[in-house]
């Protein structure tokens, strides 16, 4: 099958064909919507049972505070290579095993706002993202698709090792984070 008709869906919308990027519409909502994830992130986090960094989905898996550690880089690496001058230091260890909660929620949340502020800027500027992506908003729907991977890699690590968290204890500060409504700004 060919690239191009992969990036048609079955509605035969063209998933290259984005709007510009000076565009705000919509601009607060999806910069509310990575708030959230960031929020999911970090709740999770503040959950995990005693042990839980250390938890790993099988041998030779990385441990949840490695899949933490990775989701802070990876952040990190994309605004590097699209917004550059938005760009902080990148961490020397990609799979770092940190074991401190509270540095882990302050790395989470220094790179939530260091990819906030690339794409908010990008998009009121209208400004491209200088290596991937059409659009800056591109750059904020793979990052929760990516985080959204690795939250469900976590709860299977905590699961497998025996720290499951149930719904009851985890949906008011995950699910419940992304439906409620009478937050706006």
């Amino acid at each position: 099958m060919k690239l191009d008709s992969l990036l048609t869906n079955t509605l035969g919308i063209n998933l290259l064909d984005m709007p510009d990027a000076r565009n705000q519409d919509l601009l607060k909502a999806l910069l509310n919507s990575w708030d959230r994830n960031n929020a999911i992130l970090v709740n999770l986090l503040r959950a995990l049972p005693a042990g839980g960094l250390q938890a790993r989905a099988m041998e030779g898996s990385p441990s949840v505070a490695e899949l933490f550690t990775h989701i802070h880089y990876v952040r990190l690496v994309f605004v590097s290579e699209d917004a550059p001058e938005f760009a902080a230091e990148v961490p020397r260890e990609e799979w770092a095993a940190e074991q401190d909660p509270d540095r882990i929620a302050e790395l989470l949340n220094h790179s939530a706002k260091v990819v906030r502020d690339a794409v908010k800027n990008k998009v009121e500027s209208g400004a491209e993202m200088d290596l991937h992506y059409d659009h800056p908003i591109l750059l904020l729907q793979h990052m929760i698709w990516h985080e959204g991977y690795h939250h469900g890699q976590i709860k299977l690590a905590l699961k497998v090792a025996g720290h499951a968290i149930g719904n009851k204890e985890i949906g008011p500060v995950t699910w419940q984070v992304w439906m409620k409504k009478g937050t706006h700004a």
